[in-house]
């Protein structure tokens, strides 16, 4: 590894690939090169706005080549990019914002709903920047970009100086900013290099959301610290539309990242077995995000005569951490850790335990976080001894294979992205008539994972769920919304109030079994 930091990283490859395709999107081309130009103008652009070492900037954009451009722009002045997931409503963007004191958000036309509100209630924003678009709330970012000049800005910081916060949910409250520096976020592509076995000529194919840490370190980070070239589809979605047939045929992907439903949804999609064994392109096949039923694994494998690999990681953690190998795979285990990265097993008192019993995973190596952006005890509570404490309940085999077993905390996972049940109850207390609530994830089939809500009303009072749907609709991201909101007589309680989640969880599963 002998990149000084990230934006050296596309300095040095830019100098050595020049010409080599890096970026595919729809019917766009750009080399490392172009690539390179475009990022120095855009550092010269905020280094001329004010921009400092360590100042802030938010990233809100869909899938596009303007995201990758917005955060090498920003790390090659030496700020931190700060990714916003874009399915949040203006009030968490607006806690997000004001948490890490954002000097500027780039963004785009498709959030101009939001300008005003952010305008209004962010007081550390400068300004709002956005590409090929002007608003009375934002300026043009093209126009001031291409004034620039393109020659590399020094890039002379240092590696264990700050990059990325990357916003995490939890299980207390508003999400947490993680710090992660240049060094975590490099050696991690360095370890994933080792494990995944990428060659130079592999195709990136990235589908699943930029600003989340998996797809944006898998698929951005670790092709570009290898020179390899990236395909970036608007969403998902486009999976399912004729336009990813073209992708495979016409731009060759080789390495494909994804989460448990869209294998899934592929091990059912109709190819012709003519077109799988001779035409279809990827060779490497990654999931995470959640847990991979053997039954897809077992059905993707007959089909496509390819195994999936399947890993496991944490924001906290750069976020992978361990990973199953093309050469040796075992059913229900996330596989071995990393190279560099340790991983022991501890009970409550955290001493290690033996091979085989379930305790909580616990993570050291360089891709562990600095820590937590302006919570020194919630960082102290997650890193004690350089050890990460991930909150995972699992279990470490004779091979040295991780299987996770269950999660100490009451995240819910949807897709893929964490939703932490507190945020929905403190919303549900507020609303009129409710005296207790509890929300809890429940497995479903589309979304691997779900939020139910349970309510109980106040004496003499009547609750209408629809009516709560829209309440919580008109305050939280669409993937936060609970399916469902049950209205009951009684919750089971501790003796001071206290909801007793795993015993509600209990009974809900049992009573659809």
């Amino acid at each position: 590894m002998n990149f000084k930091n990230l934006g050296d990283m596309l300095i040095q490859n830019a100098k050595k690939l020049k010409s080599k395709k890096y970026i595919f999107f729809e019917d766009k081309k750009y080399t490392y090169a172009e690539v390179n130009k475009i990022t120095n103008k855009v550092a010269h652009a905020l280094t001329n706005l004010g921009l400092k070492k360590g100042d802030r900037v938010a990233i809100l954009l869909d899938n596009s080549p303007e995201f990758l451009f917005s955060f090498f722009g920003i790390t090659k002045c030496g700020a931190v990019a700060v990714p916003i997931n874009n399915f949040l409503k203006q009030e968490e963007i607006g806690y997000i914002l004001n948490d890490c004191q954002v000097k500027y958000l780039i963004t785009s036309e498709n959030y101009q709903d939001f300008f005003p509100y952010l305008k209004e209630n962010v007081s550390s924003l400068n300004a709002t920047l956005t590409y090929n678009f002007l608003s009375p709330h934002s300026v043009n970012f093209s126009e001031l970009i291409n004034n620039e000049p393109d020659n590399d800005p020094p890039c002379d910081f240092e590696m264990d100086d700050l990059a990325v916060l990357i916003y995490t949910s939890g299980t207390t409250g508003h999400p947490k900013g993680a710090m992660l520096t240049h060094k975590n976020l490099l050696s991690n592509c360095d370890a994933c290099n080792k494990a995944f076995k990428v060659k130079k000529s592999d195709r990136f194919l990235l589908f699943l959301p930029m600003f989340h840490s998996y797809a944006f370190t898998t698929c951005v980070l670790l092709p570009t610290f290898l020179g390899c070239s990236i395909i970036i589809l608007r969403s998902v979605m486009e999976l399912r539309s004729k336009k990813f047939k073209n992708v495979l045929l016409f731009k060759r992907p080789t390495f494909f990242l994804g989460v448990p439903q869209v294998y899934s949804a592929l091990s059912k999609a109709k190819l012709p077995k003519w077109f799988i064994k001779f035409l279809y392109p990827v060779r490497i096949h990654v999931s995470g995000g959640a847990p991979l039923p053997e039954e897809i694994l077992n059905v993707f494998k007959e089909k496509f005569k390819r195994p999936i690999i399947e890993g496991y990681g944490l924001s906290e953690a750069s976020p992978v951490v361990a990973v199953n190998r093309l050469e040796w795979q075992k059913p229900y285990s996330v596989g071995l850790p990393l190279p560099d990265v340790e991983v022991k097993i501890v009970n409550d008192d955290e001493e290690e335990l033996p091979v085989g019993e379930i305790g909580e995973l616990i993570v050291k190596g360089p891709n562990v976080m600095k820590g937590y952006w302006n919570l020194p005890e919630a960082t102290e509570q997650a890193i004690r001894n350089g050890w990460l404490f991930t909150g995972d309940m699992a279990k470490i085999d004779e091979d040295g294979f991780i299987y996770i077993v269950d999660r100490k905390k009451d995240l819910i996972i949807v897709k893929g992205i964490n939703v932490y049940p507190r945020e929905i109850e403190e919303l549900l207390y507020q609303y009129p008539g409710v005296e207790a609530a509890a929300v809890i994830g429940v497995p479903d089939e589309a979304s691997g994972e779900v939020p139910v809500a349970y309510v109980m009303p106040k004496e003499n009072e009547s609750l209408n769920e629809k009516d709560i749907k829209n309440y919580l609709k008109s305050h939280l991201a669409n993937f936060k919304v609970p399916k469902k909101i049950h209205i009951v007589d009684e919750l089971p309680m501790t003796a001071t109030g206290k909801v007793l989640k795993r015993k509600l969880k209990e009974q809900v599963l049992q009573s659809t079994e």
